[in-house]
């Protein structure tokens, strides 16, 4: 929007290069509304990527420890998500690595989640989008405890959120599992609400506004743009999918 509106504006003052000149000022602070400061530099994607993959991994093998052990049910979780991410063999290996390293007693996460914040930090969503895929890998064994419960929440504070978001993050997040392929819980309109965040006596229009921010959240393109790892986005994919079948339960039940 803001590329063409400067072309205009710079046609309109400097001819012909003017408006050039203000096509691709325009882009560049359209790029920057999408995907933050942090995202909008084309030439650190591949950097951003690398950080994120090492970080949700590494914490991956934190949380696997948070409870003392590592239960066979999340190696084998660990083995079927490197295989939901079609990962190479180097890939895997390096995954594996950053796993152990993060499950090693006493391990100090502190290091790897500040440079996480220092390389995707001022992204649009992936601090968000980090603390989301944690929870979604915590949940994914059956049994979320309190210590990994704690020490999300550890992780999101070190992220620059506070309590109340990180439950709300939380919250929203444990109800959009419900609406994953395959679950029983579907016509639970209570989980729906909680799911968009937005409490049952919202509005009509609170309500699109809630699910337009959440699903421009996990847009493939926005979210690739700010650094998510390519063979990542199918992650992002299946939130927005649980999201739109939140919607789409409170939409017609509201049509009713």
């Amino acid at each position: 929007m803001f590329k063409v509106l400067g072309a205009l504006i710079g046609f309109g003052i400097f001819g012909f290069f003017g408006a050039l000149l203000g096509f691709f000022i325009g882009g560049a602070y359209d790029r920057v509304r999408a995907l933050g400061l942090g995202g909008a530099n084309p030439l650190t994607r591949g950097h951003r990527q690398q950080v994120f993959l090492q970080t949700i991994f590494t914490l991956k093998g934190k949380l696997a420890k948070a409870d003392g052990h590592i239960s066979q049910a999340e190696i084998d979780h660990t083995e079927a998500f490197m295989t939901q991410l079609k990962m190479s063999a180097d890939q895997r290996r390096q995954a594996i690595g950053w796993f152990k390293e993060g499950a090693a007693p006493g391990y100090d996460a502190s290091d790897i989640i500040q440079e996480f914040r220092r390389t995707c930090g001022h992204t649009a969503n992936l601090p968000e989008v980090l603390v989301v895929f944690l929870i979604v890998i915590a949940l994914a064994d059956g049994d979320f405890d309190r210590q990994e419960q704690d020490l999300l929440s550890n992780i999101a504070r070190q992220l620059g959120f506070s309590e109340a978001q990180f439950q709300q993050i939380l919250d929203r997040t444990l109800n959009q599992t419900h609406f994953a392929p395959g679950h029983t819980t579907q016509n639970d309109l209570d989980d729906a609400y909680k799911a968009l965040g937005v409490g049952k006596d919202c509005s009509d229009q609170e309500l699109k506004r809630a699910y337009r921010k959440l699903m421009s959240q996990y847009h493939p393109d926005k979210l690739m743009g700010q650094g998510l790892p390519d063979h990542m986005v199918e992650m992002g994919k299946q939130q927005a999918q649980e999201i739109q079948a939140a919607y789409e339960l409170i939409k017609n039940h509201r049509q009713k």
